[in-house]
């Protein structure tokens, strides 16, 4: 199961060209939903117009060199391991689900692209794209379940669900149906196979289709916003905000805070 391209058994009932198409009409309802997610929120006017102003409040004036060195060190720890969840369970999961994502949506391009023409494709394609499924599924179902800020903090029942919860859910659901699918297929159990297809289908129309309202554009923001953060740090804008508590400026008259003290 885990080396065999499921794709490339699809293209024998179904045209690579329409496969193709589909992968292409999902990029596009990205596009599309995105683009209505920043006119209806305004994200990207109030991201500019924040750092507009916060570099008006800047303390000093950042190289090119130190800008870049900013945006890497982002690139490595908040955004490539999630630096800003800390040490601990939801950052695990996070990982286990972002980079499981990535390796399923990646292999499935190159797959339906590049080897649903009568190629064989190399084992490892396949092998990243049921490993990125079954990363997916870990990582997703560890959150859903248990790490839930509202099921684990506010004692609410795992099956609530809202709104927001929409691209968690979607995304599970096309990892599992895929896996599901694959399984069936290499199988040959081919009415079960039919199901988890169709299942596997609607799952990516509803992902890619409820862009506009879901969390699925909250990947295009946040690593904006973690290199918006760190470089207003480092010239001490701090977007405007005030000072952390932990480290405190100096208030009123001259008076500093004294240190916390733990009885």
């Amino acid at each position: 199961m885990l080396t065999i391209n499921p794709f490339a058994e699809l293209s024998t009932i179904i045209p690579s060209f329409v496969l193709q198409s589909f992968v292409i009409a999902m990029v596009l309802l990205i596009i599309i939903g995105t683009g209505l997610d920043m006119l209806h929120k305004k994200n990207v006017v109030y991201f500019f117009r924040n750092a507009i102003k916060a570099k008006k409040s800047a303390k000093k004036e950042l190289s090119a060199g130190k800008k870049t060195a900013v945006i890497l060190k982002t690139v490595a720890s908040d955004i490539a391991t999630t630096s800003e969840l800390g040490f601990g369970k939801r950052r695990l999961a996070h990982v286990l689900g972002m980079y499981g994502t990535i390796f399923f949506w990646i292999a499935s391009v190159i797959l339906i692209f590049k080897y649903t023409d009568g190629a064989t494709a190399p084992t490892y394609i396949p092998i990243i794209w049921h490993v990125g499924a079954i990363m997916t599924c870990v990582g997703g179902y560890w959150f859903w379940f248990f790490l839930r800020v509202d099921v684990s903090a506010e004692a609410h029942p795992w099956y609530r669900i809202i709104t927001a919860d929409l691209f968690v859910l979607a995304l599970l659901a096309c990892a599992t149906f895929g896996l599901a699918w694959s399984f069936f297929q290499s199988a040959e159990m081919i009415g079960l196979s039919y199901l988890f297809l169709i299942l596997f289908v609607l799952a990516n129309l509803a992902l890619f289709g409820g862009v506009y309202w879901s969390k699925f554009a909250h990947m295009f923001y946040k690593p904006g916003a973690a290199i918006q953060k760190n470089l207003a740090e480092a010239d001490g804008s701090r977007d405007n905000l005030p000072p952390p508590a932990d480290a405190p400026e100096q208030f009123g008259l001259g008076i500093k805070r004294e240190q916390p003290k733990h009885y």
